[in-house]
């Protein structure tokens, strides 16, 4: 944890004096309770895994996709805190699938379910393929799996949201505010509460992430110079998912307040810190040629070969916020933690006539990415799309 708050420009964990505050009722009610986690095998889903985990629930059913992961989670859990008494179990099955299905009117017997499984990335917007997918997995199995908790009286939904959910400009994160009225208008059958968050630092997939990837591959460091983000450690991000689904009052999105622990760096900044952690020195170069030609012969001296752009592609935010000007704010109630108040407020028509559009594109097997930005915009009459014709798969 310190040497991933270091890279990040952090000394202190940002929710520990709230954890410490609520830590008697929290563990109170985890210890007597029973989960459900989905997508728990991505770095948000291991995170809240853990933090369960270590406070000993009733029952703590795990699900992912991802056989792998859901293994290395495992491997993990027993490395770190052992065993607890209570039902730990892992199922590697698709929440889009009929096992998945059958595997809830099986069992279905949770207290709290918490939806931890997305598509991510600004680059899945690129082809209208994966960005169907985008919307089933965001949205649509969003929506399922809420029903089918409603249906089992699961006292409780959490869904992990985007801060790239506040005035969006990409497909993601429209997708996530889309899946934000989804809940919305669900919250009359089941509590449900959510979480915007910045970053978590060296996820899965992350450009963070693909340092370490760069570094066992001896390749060249790439990074964006121009795109500032806020970062959240992985323990950091389950805190705050944990936080929300236990405290989170009907409808809440929860927040990491902004302060003197929370503030924004750049991609190109925090490549420098890892490098110098590594004892290597960056070498900055002028293009992607030499930087993989650098890349045979620099490391042995001590230096990396480093490229840091401009960045051009579509989808990224000049800036992150994690809530809008018109929504309601309680920032009283935790130390670091900001809770946005929302009020069962929904376009159930809208809502409806993006149902049968999806469907109607599904059912012909035919769709691009202009109908699919069309129906976003009329979702979201201000989203702030730009499409600039490159994405992050044609560069380095």
């Amino acid at each position: 944890m310190s040497s991933i708050l270091s890279l990040i420009g952090r000394e202190k964990e940002l929710f520990s004096n709230d954890i410490k505050t609520h830590e008697k009722e929290l563990s109170e009610i985890v210890s007597n309770s029973r989960f459900l986690v989905v997508g728990a095998a991505g770095s948000i889903g291991q995170a809240v895994t853990k933090e369960i985990f270590k406070r000993n629930p009733q029952k703590l059913h795990a699900v992912d996709i991802s056989e792998n992961n859901m293994v290395e989670l495992v491997r993990d859990i027993r490395s770190s805190f052992g065993y607890i008494e209570g039902d730990f179990q892992t199922f590697a099955l698709d929440i889009g699938s009929i096992e998945y299905d059958t595997f809830i009117k099986a069992d279905g017997q949770y207290d709290y379910v918490l939806n931890l499984s997305a598509l991510k990335h600004v680059r899945s917007e690129k082809d209208p393929f994966t960005l169907m997918r985008m919307i089933d997995v965001n949205v649509f199995n969003t929506e399922k799996t809420l029903l089918q908790s409603a249906a089992k009286d699961v006292k409780k939904y959490f869904c992990v949201s985007t801060d790239k959910a506040a005035n969006p400009v990409n497909m993601m994160g429209a997708s996530k505010r889309i899946m934000e009225m989804f809940l919305m208008r669900r919250s009359a059958d089941i509590k449900i509460s959510t979480a915007r968050f910045a970053n978590v630092a060296f996820s899965d997939g992350s450009l963070l992430h693909g340092f370490n990837q760069r570094i066992q591959k001896c390749q060249p460091i790439v990074a964006p110079k121009d795109i500032k983000r806020y970062f959240v450690t992985p323990q950091e991000s389950g805190e705050l998912c944990l936080m929300s689904c236990i405290f989170g009052e009907n409808r809440d999105i929860f927040f990491p307040k902004l302060s003197e622990a929370l503030h924004l760096i750049s991609f190109a900044d925090i490549a420098v810190k890892y490098l110098k952690q590594l004892g290597y020195e960056p070498h900055l170069c002028d293009s992607e040629n030499e930087a993989r030609e650098l890349a045979q012969t620099l490391p042995e001296q001590g230096k990396w070969p480093c490229l840091f752009t401009a960045s051009d592609t579509t989808g990224e935010k000049d800036f992150e916020e994690f809530f809008t000007d018109k929504e309601t704010l309680d920032m009283q109630r935790f130390e670091n933690l900001g809770v946005i108040k929302n009020e069962a407020l929904f376009d159930a028509e809208l809502i409806s006539f993006f149902d049968k559009e999806i469907a109607d594109m599904k059912s012909t097997k035919e769709w691009s990415k202009d109908q699919i930005v069309k129906l976003f915009f009329k979702m979201i009459p201000d989203f702030g799309h730009k499409e600039t014709g490159k994405y992050l798969d044609s560069k380095m």
